[in-house]
């Protein structure tokens, strides 16, 4: 009995390797595909020199070409990867957290908090790089204040956090709204409103360095938890049989979820449905073991997002924003996986 365990554990291991690199392939053919669509036509054989010519060896480019692989579309390939992976794994993390399959990234507060910053910083003028300055700084203390009102309820702290959460985000969009209110209608009104619907447009390239390092930070460390995430699971008095201490591990949690969260926010607007339906997705193919389907929800979530964006930039003239899209692909798939569990039930 214990031979035929073994071989069916190791199997098992097997698939959701081969699951990874399937994963892994897929990511990469919707990272490199999508240097070859958009508005001004560049060619396989056109990329594939660009790259060359990356690596030194010399090739005749034009300089349109060029502008356009690396000033334009790297970029925004780059950040809609990071976004769709970091917002997945935030939403992973939080819906273990609160053992809720309905929970998403901006259940803390962070959205809200990053978009009341950015809309007040189109309202004052500031320049795109301190607008998301602002707006990362206003998500960390909008998850601060909830971690703080959290504290006072010592019998039950999930449910502090969850009624923190929702008083916070009501407040920081109440916020959003008066901003709105109080903006000219025909200049800055506009802008927050598309900003806050979500785009990666005006992203360049020596400004996602700073977006990149809390995403980067909160997933290393997370990747690092993988297998102690799969405690949260538990019980308080179960995990705490363990030996782990819960306290530290859900506030580590907490923290690295709202640093990837207000990132890219503070980047791309808000953008919803993807941290709620890519952890349900990724778990009808893998379960629920966290060591599989944390990387297989950062692969998925960044092949996800780079394909919004790409249909973002070429189905219409003008760009459509990524919270719509991301809102007319995300609600069907949702109300989808909710008849099929209920059909299951």
């Amino acid at each position: 009995m214990g031979n035929k365990e073994r071989k069916k554990r190791e199997g098992t291991v097997s698939d959701h390797r081969l699951l990874l690199l399937g994963l892994g392939g897929l990511f990469l053919v919707c990272f490199f595909g999508s240097f070859l669509l958009g508005r001004y036509a560049v060619s396989l054989q056109e990329l594939i020199d660009v790259f060359a010519a990356m690596l030194g060896r010399e090739v005749e480019l034009s300089s349109a070409v060029q502008a356009t692989v690396w000033g334009v579309r790297l970029p925004r390939i780059i950040s809609a990867a990071a976004v769709g992976a970091s917002l997945s794994m935030a939403g992973l993390c939080y819906q273990g957290l609160f053992r809720n399959p309905m929970v998403s990234p901006d259940v803390l507060g962070a959205s809200a908090g990053a978009g009341f910053g950015a809309a007040l910083g189109i309202l004052l003028g500031f320049s795109y790089w301190a607008t998301s300055t602002f707006a990362f700084g206003c998500g960390l203390a909008a998850v601060a204040l909830v971690w703080v009102v959290a504290s006072q309820v010592r019998q039950s702290p999930i449910v502090g956090l969850v009624l923190g959460g929702i008083m916070v985000s009501s407040l920081f969009s109440s916020g959003i709204s008066f901003i709105k209110l109080v903006a000219d209608p025909n200049d800055t009104l506009p802008e927050i409103t598309y900003w806050l619907m979500g785009s990666l447009s005006a992203i360049r390239l020596e400004e996602i360095g700073a977006a990149l390092l809390p995403m980067t930070v909160g997933a290393v460390v997370l990747f690092v938890l993988r297998w102690r995430l799969n405690l949260l699971t538990l019980s308080e008095e179960e995990a705490q049989s363990l030996g782990v201490n819960t306290r530290l591990l859900r506030a580590i949690v907490v923290l690295c979820s709202t640093l990837m969260t207000a990132a890219c926010v503070s980047v791309s607007g808000m953008i919803g449905w993807i941290g709620l339906v890519i952890p349900h997705f990724v778990r009808m193919i893998t379960g629920y073991d966290y060591r599989v389907t944390l990387p297989a929800s950062l692969l998925l979530g960044a092949s996800f997002m780079i394909l919004v964006d790409d249909l973002s930039r070429t189905l219409t003239t003008s760009e459509i924003p990524l919270g719509i899209l991301t809102s007319f692909v995300g609600a069907p798939f949702f109300l989808y996986l909710i008849l099929k569990e209920g059909k299951r039930q």
